[in-house]
């Protein structure tokens, strides 16, 4: 009896953490405000498949793969290519207000942006 309660257990907190982050599957955007005062529009699209986080970045010059994607509670992180740099990407998922708090690591140097769920705009 208490096996089968632990198993209940565990297969209702997977149940529930993929719940969770089944939110996060999508298209995201928003804008990094670089300190020299450019402006540069970020779109991801981001799945979650347990622990797991892949997708892409997309931009008007194509899509590059996110690599080393994680999801620990409601934390993530991801790296992506930026003309040959990687690009440490970590955050905080909010399902309150459906956003994500990015912390962007460009080598060394730390930006943050929030990234809203974006809009289909066909």
């Amino acid at each position: 009896m208490k096996k089968f309660f632990i198993t209940t257990a565990l297969l209702c907190t997977f149940g529930a953490a993929f719940a969770y982050f089944a939110d996060l599957n999508g298209k995201w955007s928003g804008v990094l405000n670089a300190p020299d005062g450019n402006q540069y529009p970020l779109n991801y699209t981001l799945k979650a498949d347990g622990d797991k986080l892949t997708g892409t970045g997309d931009s008007q010059q194509g899509s590059v793969e996110l690599t080393k994607g994680a999801i620990k509670g409601d934390s993530l992180s991801f790296h992506i290519d930026v003309n040959g740099v990687d690009v440490i990407n970590s955050g905080k998922y909010y399902t309150a207000g459906d956003s994500i708090g990015l912390t962007i690591d460009y080598q060394g140097f730390k930006m943050h942006t929030t990234l809203k769920r974006a809009t289909d705009t066909k």
